[in-house]
């Protein structure tokens, strides 16, 4: 007889007279002649209750079913008598799989401190925190390819091992085969597996444009990396990111996509993963679902860079660091205006060139780019993108400017010289998406096995 998972249990519409069900022990309290097992299998925060009488096959190694263990519960689904729960298993026979040693099993507590988990993330997921997130994790992944297949985009794999820097700030994690003492500059570097310098990418987007100028509308979900030594709790060295690319779209298209992929996956994990997000909202974020239902119902504020730096100047507080036109906005200055100015998330636009990528387009003051970043409550930044720059005259020129390698870009250049178009695209950091539906407020605690700075655990 196969299993049945929990979750569809406690949707049954009706009793049922042998079933079998896989699971962990949460709890397991005695009586004189009988047990009672809650059991929890992953497929939902719930747990199901098994009454084990003394009589039921298996019975003599209920003692050894402490918190951690792995059973197998063979018996009837019956309407239960306790309050809470519309069903529970009336057993006939149980199974030991998987012991837990009682003294040794960390998770016996209620309750764990975050920080105490990190150190355990091999054996987090089995907790109510962790399992509902990485639930909610999977229905946003979910969420963000049914958002791009109904809408005609096609998914790229782009690749993990790149030549190419695609935002020209060097700090990227390097590839080779050359053992210790071997020389990694450039002439070393011709003596390495591909015969130059290799990196692990920062974004997929330089892969995006050139198939968006051939299919249309592309995107990429896959993880990036990048070699920044800060230690906070919104940055990892190892991330996931969702790159959409769209051909002969300009900045009003892009910022109406984000805005619409935003709302869409919130609807989404609200009404898919509700009993998950109920314990964040319970236990992480009481304003929770008073800030996604105001995400998914009110339309974005959208505002040019130079009216968000004269709300800064002049807002009623006092910030770390002074906002100033040519000056990039800051996460306190992104979190102001999200939840203090505005209350909803808010979409900044046209921001001055000299603190942007290269391959952004250029608008006709001379001085801004069409980039933007949409910003959010709690969180700050969540996506950041741009209109990118079709006319190769001014590519060029700005890759000069910045005093990059051309050559290294030669290939790029060629999407301007051959058919060239308007288009645009972004970046929404994954992670950050998952810390907005939870509430959660440190990556480390949305990501399996994070990899942050000085830290590379299993």
């Amino acid at each position: 007889m196969k299993r049945t998972k929990i979750a569809a249990l406690l949707s049954a519409d009706g009793p049922r007279e042998q079933i079998i069900v896989k699971g962990w022990v949460r709890t397991r309290r005695d009586a004189k002649d009988f047990s009672f097992l809650e059991i929890n299998d992953g497929s939902c925060l719930a747990n199901i209750q098994a009454v084990v009488d003394s009589d039921a096959k298996g019975y003599e190694h209920i003692k050894d079913m402490g918190t951690g263990a792995s059973v197998a519960v063979t018996g009837a689904l019956i309407a239960s008598p306790g309050k809470g729960q519309a069903w529970e298993i009336k057993a006939s026979e149980v199974e030991l799989i998987g012991g837990a040693d009682q003294d040794t099993f960390p998770l016996q507590k209620k309750r764990h401190s975050d920080e105490f988990l990190r150190a355990i993330a091999h054996l987090r997921p089995r907790t109510n925190k962790f399992g509902a997130a990485f639930r909610i994790r999977s229905e946003l992944a979910l969420s963000v390819h049914r958002f791009f297949q109904d809408r005609g985009f096609f998914y790229l794999q782009s690749p993990i091992i790149t030549g190419s820097d695609c935002e020209g700030a060097g700090e990227m994690f390097r590839v080779t085969t050359m053992h210790p003492g071997q020389p990694l500059g450039p002439e070393g570097a011709k003596a390495d597996f591909f015969g130059k310098e290799a990196n692990l990418t920062v974004s997929g987007q330089l892969s995006a444009e050139p198939f968006a100028l051939a299919l249309g509308d592309v995107y990429t979900f896959g993880p990036t990396f990048r070699a920044e030594p800060s230690d906070t709790a919104r940055h990892a060295a190892e991330f996931w990111m969702v790159e959409p690319e769209m051909a002969f779209a300009d900045l009003a298209d892009n910022m109406d996509l984000a805005e619409d992929l935003l709302k869409h996956c919130i609807r989404d994990v609200m009404e898919r993963r509700a009993g998950d997000l109920e314990l964040f909202a319970k236990w992480v974020d009481t304003s929770l679902m008073g800030t996604l239902e105001k995400l998914v119902a009110d339309p974005f504020e959208r505002i040019p860079y130079a009216e968000a730096v004269e709300i800064l100047r002049k807002a009623p507080k006092s910030f770390e660091y002074e906002a100033a036109f040519g000056k990039d906005i800051q996460t306190e200055h992104e979190r102001y205006l999200a939840e203090e100015h505005f209350k909803k998330p808010v979409i900044v636009y046209d921001y001055p060139k000299d603190i942007k990528a290269f391959y952004m387009r250029q608008n006709e003051d001379g001085r801004t780019v069409a980039a933007m970043d949409v910003l959010v409550p709690r969180i700050g930044e969540i996506v950041g993108g741009s209109a990118r720059e079709e006319r190769l005259d001014r590519l060029e020129a700005r890759i000069a400017e910045m005093n990059l390698n051309m050559e290294c870009y030669d290939w790029y250049l060629d999407t301007r010289r051959f058919g060239t178009a308007p288009h645009a695209g972004f970046g929404l950091g994954f992670e950050r998406l998952v810390m907005l539906a939870t509430g959660v407020t440190n990556i480390r605690d949305v990501i399996a096995f994070p990899r942050t700075y000085k830290h590379l655990e299993f």
